[in-house]
């Protein structure tokens, strides 16, 4: 479980940093950004933890509880994105990297150090260190990861609705079969992202002269 001892060690306003999304085959990657102005109280570190460990029913309670924690003045945090066509300019890391300096850059706090989730840091205006497994590890990273997450996953549900057939509402616009199967019937919509192999295999087939 992660705990809030990295924090601690650091001392001042100590931002964690989490991307979600690099894995998709269409939307956005988002990133969050958060900063507890106290260590968290016992029963909202208890909540926190690597958004990939919670269920979505658990995600939408720790979302809750700290949208709670922000309005009692415990936390601040931001969330920012990349859209799919700046992933298909930028490639998927430089990409995760613009929407985690956006969500620094939101915050109505500047920090003295972000917590970055992973081994490779962005260019940030502040000190940056890496935590491989963070989410895991710091309770600000964590809290970063599930704001992502659970913002991710609910624009996803939105363009569900906008794109029916595509099951966005469910695989997130992770490469499972049926998504697969979908892209290279129909061929890409707007949100995919281009520079992703799937992606462009099934432009090239729907484009590609007959005979």
């Amino acid at each position: 479980m992660p705990d809030y001892a990295l924090e601690s060690e650091e001392g001042g306003l100590v931002a964690g940093l989490d991307e979600v999304g690099r894995g998709p085959l269409a939307g956005p990657v988002l990133a969050a950004a958060a900063v507890f102005l106290a260590a968290p109280s016992p029963a909202l570190a208890a909540i926190l933890d690597d958004s990939k460990k919670l269920t979505a029913a658990r995600r939408d309670r720790a979302f809750a509880a700290l949208h709670e924690a922000r309005r009692r003045g415990e936390i601040v945090f931001a969330i920012a994105g990349a859209s799919a066509v700046e992933i298909g300019r930028l490639n998927i890391l430089r990409a995760s990297h613009l929407a985690m300096a956006r969500a620094l850059a939101r915050l109505p706090v500047v920090p003295d150090l972000a917590l970055v989730d992973g081994h490779l840091a962005p260019r940030l205006p502040c000190r940056v260190r890496c935590v491989v497994g963070g989410d895991g590890v710091s309770l600000s990273i964590a809290a970063a990861s599930i704001l992502a997450k659970v913002t991710r996953d609910r624009a996803m549900a939105r363009l569900d609705a906008r794109h029916p057939g595509w099951g966005f509402a469910t695989n997130q616009g992770y490469p499972t079969a049926s998504h697969r199967a979908r892209l290279a019937e129909v061929g890409p919509t707007r949100h995919h992202r281009r520079g992703f192999s799937p992606v462009d295999q099934a432009s090239l087939r729907l484009v590609a002269p007959i005979g």
